[in-house]
């Protein structure tokens, strides 16, 4: 699959398409597996389908501490 790309286009792959999917899919999968106080975890979930780079950003910077604490 990327083996006719050169340095250059894999390092263009890997910014704009590796990245964003990443951004995207591991906060996903994070609220998927933890519970949340109220409907944060609805609220997250939409936010993340919506807005996939953003919401990633923002989810590690406020969403990870709304997370209920496991006992």
């Amino acid at each position: 699959m990327f083996g006719s790309l050169g340095v250059a286009e894999l390092v263009i792959v890997v910014i704009f398409v590796l990245i964003p999917l990443l951004l995207w899919v591991i906060p996903l999968i994070d609220i998927l597996k933890n519970e949340f106080v109220g409907n944060n975890k609805i609220v997250w979930i939409l936010v993340v389908l919506f807005l996939p780079v953003l919401s990633g950003i923002l989810y590690f910077i406020i969403g990870r501490k709304q997370k209920v604490p496991n006992m």
